[in-house]
């Protein structure tokens, strides 16, 4: 039997567990998704633990995405987010991925139906997700602007990513104009009525992603709804970097429609 895992802190929300385990189930793969609670000077034991116990694949959430990074080999994208949120254990040495950018990537497009290549995308925040997202949108092909409340992080990271340029939230009307993608990469609306874009700058040319997923359906979403944009909630995004981590740990395609049940209905469960 292979064992994959979750690492964090804390870690008893996460809806991993079942999601993973329902690929496995459906592709027959003898494997089960546990988790792992270290604390935070315990991490580079527990790392070291798993690979020592055979664990062929860990996800990483919070708050360990950034220090796990300095425990594996990291590939590019990671190396340019500059946080881990996968670890492959299968090689010759532990390899750390970062599957939120081919998440929020593989939402937009299939569930929004979003031309990236050529895109004028917006992201707003630039923490860890908003890190991600806005490389992942780059390295698809779009333009990105970064708004963030703190505009002097938007304009460092904008640094990093091509093309990309920073600014603060007050700049958002006069991005989104022109605009066809917008992705919420802060926690703004996360059990909370609130949103971090204006609604009357949204539009119908626009294809919005919420990373949000409790509640799905968030302030940004329903305003998004009323003036007739394209909306995708943040479960697809959890969906489709999980999804990133399976075929990277099995070499073989997620089973994203059975994935997406087991998430939802825990997503259910949980209201």
């Amino acid at each position: 039997m292979q064992v994959f895992g979750l690492v964090g802190n804390p870690v008893g929300h996460s809806l991993s567990p079942p999601m993973h385990e329902a690929a496995y189930e459906t592709r027959d793969i003898d494997a089960r998704y546990v988790t792992f609670e270290p604390a935070a000077a315990d991490l580079p034991a527990a790392i070291d633990g798993a690979r020592a116990l055979g664990v062929s694949g860990l996800n990483v959430t919070v708050p360990y995405k950034e220090r796990v990074f300095d425990l594996v080999a990291v590939d590019d994208l990671a190396a340019r987010i500059g946080a881990v949120n996968t670890v492959d254990f299968g090689g010759d040495e532990p390899t750390g991925h970062n599957t939120d950018a081919a998440g929020a990537r593989r939402a937009l497009e299939a569930q929004g139906d979003a031309a990236l290549d050529g895109a004028e995308a917006v992201v707003v925040g630039a923490g860890g997700a908003g890190r991600a997202v806005a490389h992942g949108l780059a390295d698809a092909g779009a333009t990105v602007a970064i708004a963030n409340r703190t505009e002097e992080r938007a304009v460092d990271l904008a640094a990093d990513v091509p093309s990309a340029t920073g600014h603060g939230l007050d700049a958002l009307p006069g991005l989104l104009g022109d605009a066809t993608v917008l992705v919420n990469a802060t926690s703004v609306g996360m059990e909370t009525d609130e949103t971090p874009v204006p609604a009357d700058a949204l539009h119908a040319d626009l294809v919005v992603l919420d990373a949000v997923y409790a509640p799905l359906q968030t302030r940004l979403l329903r305003d998004a709804a009323a003036v007739g944009a394209t909306t995708v909630d943040g479960a697809w995004m959890l969906l489709y970097q999980g999804a990133e981590a399976f075929e990277l740990w099995t070499g073989r395609a997620a089973p994203v429609a059975a994935m997406d049940d087991a998430l939802r209905t825990h997503l259910r469960d949980d209201r």
